[in-house]
């Protein structure tokens, strides 16, 4: 492990495991959907394990990593005839999980997991993904529907006003900071310094949604760390994908009513500047940002940044905690686990046919695990969870789902002072991005003893669908094991 020097720095710091070898670089990574608390993500790279390449090779390298055994297993995907490498990903109501376009750009791949298996979905309207290189203007919106399963384009929902001024031309509609919000709104908050309210309804369309900094973030990081209030963080990032300095800027924006105006908040700096950094919020508010560069240059380990930041919103400030081992730039990735843990892992994956890869050092087939400070005591030692003993909801009697503004009771193990109680949605994490984390604290609560009522926001623009991490804080602020809960229409 990367020890603090003294046990109690333990509470201060954090401490990281060891390294975790994976049989494919984890350029993307996802949460398997189980109850009642997931135990596995899935990882994967690109159609070879440690390389990409332009083109149809209609296949993908997945890992699957058991988080209770420590199992690591490899399995290659080429059913659905898609290589998965720089997709998008969203994860579904009912758990299965969406991959979008990529190598293959016009591909969809639907992952179940109630049979651990990946099926084709329909081609998207339009080609989307790495080896995809036509102009922009043609990449305007589109929506799936997963009851009939099918895309639909939406041509008012225009990618222009969200591009950014890179100088390479195929990166300026890259890795969109998007934010799903009430009424069928999109929140577009970066990379491009121009912010944007896209709608899903009818055909689509923008209202341009004011400026959040002076320049674009490329591979800046993004999280809603309080959707019952629209807060947002965001960070880092450098205004070309390649070879540019980093920023060490932070923004915060409170979004409220669809096409409104947000409110820009200019943030005390980071630490360090970053490009391709990852982002997750933990179950107490805290944003842990890690890796990146401070001069963004893909696919290497120069300008590491070893040292995570912990951002706190009750100040608005960072602070730096324990350093990691490996450097996680370019296509590493971040995930909150249902411990309250945060996974991290990654880097390198150069293309197959470069001759500028700066070889395998920088490759990272790898990942560890950062416990951060609110699971230790002052004096270093392991802090008491909350123990969920019982969950039931207004739906379900076993917890399992339940409806935006319904009703989940919750048994501690005991009576505890000072409890409080948090949503976070699972996350999916690749190239810097994870639209599908958000928390929600919940603060409708009413005490029988060792019973709690919550009462959930009742908007499913705050309360997206899908599965959620149901968290249990103690007074000191240490997260129980999370229970998973199934947020339904």
């Amino acid at each position: 492990m990367t020890t603090p020097s003294t046990p109690q720095d333990k509470a201060r710091l954090g401490v990281w495991g060891p390294v975790i070898p994976f049989p494919v670089i984890p350029a993307g990574v996802f949460v398997v959907s189980e109850k009642p608390r997931s135990t596995r993500l899935l990882l994967f790279a690109a159609y070879t394990e440690l390389t990409f390449g332009n083109g149809n090779n209609g296949r993908t390298q997945f890992a699957e990593y058991n988080l209770e055994s420590g199992a690591v297993s490899k399995r290659t995907i080429s059913n659905t005839q898609h290589d998965m490498f720089c997709p998008g990903i969203s994860a579904l109501q009912d758990g299965r999980v969406v991959i979008t376009g990529g190598s293959n750009a016009e591909r969809t791949s639907i992952y179940d997991p109630r049979t651990n298996a990946f099926v084709s979905g329909p081609d998207m309207q339009v080609a989307r993904g790495i080896s995809h290189r036509g102009g922009i203007t043609v990449k305007d919106g589109e929506i799936y529907d997963p009851a009939t399963n099918q895309w639909t384009k939406l041509p008012g929902a225009l990618v222009s006003g969200a591009v950014t001024q890179d100088v390479a031309a195929d990166k300026r509609d890259n890795h969109h900071w998007f934010f799903g919000w009430r009424d069928n709104y999109i929140f577009q908050a970066g990379p491009s310094k121009q912010m944007n309210w896209y709608s899903a309804a009818g055909s689509g369309s923008v209202q341009i949604a004011g400026t959040r900094d002076t320049e674009d973030a490329m591979c800046g990081i993004f999280v809603m760390y309080d959707a019952l209030r629209g807060k947002i963080l965001t960070a880092g990032g450098s205004p070309n994908y390649h070879d540019n300095a980093a920023n060490k800027r932070a923004n915060h924006i409170t979004i409220s009513a669809p096409g409104t105006a947000p409110t820009v908040e200019r943030l005390p700096d980071m630490a360090y500047p970053r490009a391709f950094s990852n982002a997750a919020v933990l179950p107490d508010g805290k944003v842990l940002i890690t890796g990146g560069q401070t001069f963004a240059k893909a696919f290497t380990d120069e300008n590491s940044v070893l040292v995570p930041e912990l951002f706190d919103p009750s100040n608005m400030t960072f602070r730096k905690l324990a350093p990691m081992k490996t450097p996680r730039n370019y296509h590493s990735t971040s995930l909150l686990l249902p411990d309250g843990r945060v996974f991290t892992g990654g880097g390198g994956l150069c293309h197959d046919l470069s001759n500028t890869c700066p070889g395998v050092s920088s490759n990272h087939p790898d990942g560890e695990i950062f416990s951060p400070p609110y699971l230790f005591n002052s004096d270093g030692s392991d802090a008491q969870r909350p123990l969920v003993s019982g969950l039931v909801s207004d739906t379900s009697t076993n917890g399992y789902t339940v409806r935006a503004g319904g009703t989940l009771t919750v048994s501690v193990g005991q009576q505890q002072q000072g409890l409080t109680f948090a949503m976070l949605r699972v996350g999916s994490n690749t190239h810097s991005v994870n639209t599908d984390q958000r928390r929600v604290p919940l603060e409708d609560i009413r005490q029988s003893g060792s019973q709690y009522s919550l009462t959930l926001p009742s908007d499913n623009g705050i309360m997206i669908p899908g599965d959620w991490y149901l968290f249990v804080l103690s007074a000191q602020g240490t997260p129980s094991v999370s229970r998973t809960v199934t947020v339904v229409l």
